[in-house]
């Protein structure tokens, strides 16, 4: 006679042996202990404020900062605020991260193609340069192209004159540089809508390829209708928006243009050239991911070394370099405060003059560290965004 087997732990088992109550248990008291840890660093940093006689807070920010900074692309003066000197570090920190993934990027595609080359000089300088800037640190290069390099560049009266014309002197380099005029506004108003517009042609031209299952590029078809546009406003405008400067030699000092000092051409130069070597690495191992049956069937059809390279491989391998490459982006953007070596103004820097300033270490830190991190969280939306549009769908 068969007899029914008890069901053990399935009634009757006490809550506290259970698996789903255990684990929501060692995750509070991991939270109170964290919370006991931090109360108590806070009481001791409010204990050790409160003996020098400092408080809490950013009531300092709209003081005057009495410090001045050479560089700057909003007005400054040594009268301006604390919060005024925080911006133009960050906007300075801003523009070098961005010149820099945008010059990088395409260094570092050209160098990623040619690591691949069929021809063996091409191949062999590139691995050479990726090897050899992979393994230095990126603070001996900086100091070696600002000390070694850019500050020994000619005097002024010496200058080297490039095309351009492009001046080269250890003061810096001055390139020729458009001034806004009264129309500039105009412009800006009509560039506004050559965009309103090239994004309909886009959107529409995605739209006729999704019902026909062909159609003509929309990416190219939308740029060259921005271009006409933004052409046309130029001509018509009564007077150009820009009126073009060109520098010259004046003396002992160069007059006209947009002169870049030693400290940013090396800080962005070095960056470039350093983070190059990390993202043609990315892309030759994107491309090398693509699998050979593609290239040799593009061959097949007739195409091109770079037509296979444009319509076939690189779609492709973006799919596995966006992700790598996010993080290279990322590396170049934290990378800049090493600018504090060279004397470039960026944001570290100016936050640890403004530390000085004002005594305010706790404030400013949090304040440097939230601007990093806004920075870096921008970054990583985007690229997450073009990541998930060139991701491979499965069906």
């Amino acid at each position: 006679m068969n007899k029914s087997l008890p069901l053990r732990g399935i009634q009757g088992v006490q809550f506290w042996r259970d698996e789903r109550f255990q684990r929501l248990l060692g995750q509070l008291i991991f939270l109170a202990l964290l919370a006991v840890l931090l109360g108590y660093l806070g009481r001791n940093m409010l204990a050790n404020l409160s003996q020098q006689g400092l408080g809490l807070g950013f009531d300092f920010l709209p003081l005057t900062a009495g410090f001045d900074i050479g560089e700057h692309l909003i007005p400054y003066s040594r009268s301006s605020s604390f919060l005024r000197a925080l911006m133009v570090g960050l906007l300075n920190t801003t523009q070098v991260a961005g010149l820099g993934i945008f010059l990088a990027t395409i260094l570092g595609v050209i160098l990623g193609v040619a690591r691949l080359s069929t021809n063996f000089l091409v191949q062999q300088i590139a691995r050479l340069y990726i090897e050899f800037l992979r393994n230095i640190p990126l603070l001996v290069l900086l100091y070696f192209l600002f000390s070694g390099v850019f500050i020994k560049l000619p005097r002024v009266k010496e200058a080297i004159i490039l095309p351009g014309p492009v001046l080269l002197t250890n003061r810096g380099v001055a390139f020729p540089w458009g001034i806004p005029t009264e129309t500039f506004s105009l412009y800006l108003r009509i560039l506004g809508v050559a965009a309103l517009l090239a994004i309909a042609i886009y959107a529409g031209l995605l739209w006729y390829t999704h019902c026909t299952g062909r159609g003509p590029l929309a990416w190219l078809w939308s740029f060259l209708a921005f271009l006409v546009i933004a052409a046309l406003g130029w001509i018509t405008l009564p007077n150009p928006p820009l009126a073009w400067e060109i520098p010259s030699l004046q003396g002992l000092r160069i007059s006209g243009g947009r002169q870049f000092s030693p400290e940013f051409m090396a800080l962005l130069s070095g960056l470039v050239i350093y983070t190059s070597a990390f993202i043609a690495d990315v892309v030759r191992a994107g491309i090398q991911a693509v699998s050979r049956g593609q290239v040799e069937a593009a061959k097949s059809l007739g195409l091109t070394t770079i037509q296979t390279l444009r319509l076939v491989v690189f779609p492709q391998a973006l799919r596995v370099i966006v992700p790598p490459l996010t993080s290279q982006y990322l590396n170049l953007t934290k990378n800049s405060s090493l600018a504090v070596a060279i004397g470039y103004p960026e944001l570290f820097h100016v936050s640890g003059t403004i530390l000085n300033q004002s005594g305010r270490a706790v404030e400013v830190i949090t304040l440097v560290m939230a601007f990093y991190l806004s920075i870096s969280l921008l970054t990583s939306a985007f690229m997450n965004w073009y990541n998930r549009r060139v991701r491979l769908v499965e069906r």
